[in-house]
């Protein structure tokens, strides 16, 4: 009888599930930026302060023999940073990334922290770059994991075999770190520190890393360090109405099933044809849809209008809580 009774059981399900009046599409969502500049900058300086000077020069090789980095590699690198700060800043509306041709500044050359910038130095290059602030990459180091995955893998299999293995790594992880801060002269304060690491895997090519490896790392660095500065996104779905009820039912119908396609402009024409219809339920339904098709085309001040008015003018309480989110949504796009 069982057996039975659970046939019967998803049969139910599934006839449910496809009455629901309900649909849902997947778009794109804003978040807020982690960080805001200040009204009165609107240029920016960058400079890289990872160079050292000659008499730390013998450090740094020891320092890259120990973590098999090419000597001078860093410093090479960390100009790609700059780079990707350079490249990213043009999705930043409102800031404009000034590269200096002269300045030169040092630093420790490791992941070591250097103290703060003097302010008359800030305020100096920021005059003669004629920028609001000055943007440093205080430190900048590299490292690659593959010679001590090597030795973890020998010594697993040391324990687990008594013998060493064979093979060499074929692959490596190139790990970045790096410290940014962004200086504001005029009112002496650090807007903006961050430190963080970005990481990549490569193949090796016959046992080292491809050309280019390292530069390529340190550019999404730069990349990422920007992105503080810019909205996120993150995918949610939308709910919406598939269909209604009485003469207008497949009309209704047709218009959702244009959207199932990608056509919203087809579904929308359908919607607002039905946007005043006589029964309130149907109206108010196809001024929901009408605005969730709007925000799917990136119109977010027309599906604000159409939220709001499905639920003054014909009480869709969906209506209601998305134009809330719409709402949000707006001041986060800064309209």
């Amino acid at each position: 009888m069982k057996p039975k009774i659970y046939f019967w059981l998803g049969i139910l399900l599934i006839l449910f599930s496809g009455c629901s009046k309900y649909g849902s599409v997947s778009l794109n969502y804003p978040t807020e930026p982690q960080v805001f500049l200040p009204e009165d900058v609107d240029e920016i300086a960058i400079v890289n302060r990872c160079l050292t000077e000659e008499e730390d020069k013998n450090r740094k090789i020891m320092e890259a023999v120990i973590t098999s980095e090419i000597a001078g590699s860093d410093r090479l690198a960390s100009d790609e940073s700059i780079k990707g700060v350079y490249a990213a800043s043009q999705d930043w509306e409102g800031a404009i990334i000034v590269i200096p041709e002269t300045v030169k500044l040092y630093g420790t050359g490791t992941r070591e922290m250097p103290e703060l910038l003097e302010w008359d130095i800030v305020a100096e290059i920021c005059k003669r770059e004629k920028t609001d602030a000055l943007l440093v990459l205080e430190t900048f180091d590299s490292n690659t994991d593959f010679l001590l995955a090597a030795a973890v893998e020998q010594l697993s299999a040391l324990l687990a075999t008594g013998e060493p293995v064979a093979r060499v790594p074929d692959r490596v992880n190139m790990n970045v770190s790096c410290f940014w801060r962004l200086y504001e002269p005029i009112s002496r304060t650090i807007i903006d520190q961050y430190q963080h690491n970005s990481n990549m895997s490569f193949d090796l090519i016959n046992g080292i890393p491809p050309p280019g490896a390292l530069s390529e790392v340190a550019y999404s660095a730069g990349v990422f360090y920007v992105r503080r500065y810019l909205p996120g996104y993150y995918t949610i779905k939308r709910k919406l109405y598939k269909r209604t009820s009485g003469s207008s039912k497949h009309q209704f119908i047709a218009g959702f099933r244009r959207t199932e396609v990608g056509n919203w402009q087809g579904g929308l024409e359908i919607w607002e044809e039905l946007s005043e219809h006589q029964k309130r339920k149907t109206a108010g339904r196809a001024c929901l849809n009408i605005a969730v098709g709007n925000e799917v085309l990136g119109n977010t001040e027309e599906a604000l209008k159409w939220a709001q008015q499905s639920y003054e003018y014909y009480g869709d309480k969906l209506g209601r809580d998305y134009a809330k989110i719409l709402l949000r949504r707006r001041s986060i796009e800064g309209n």
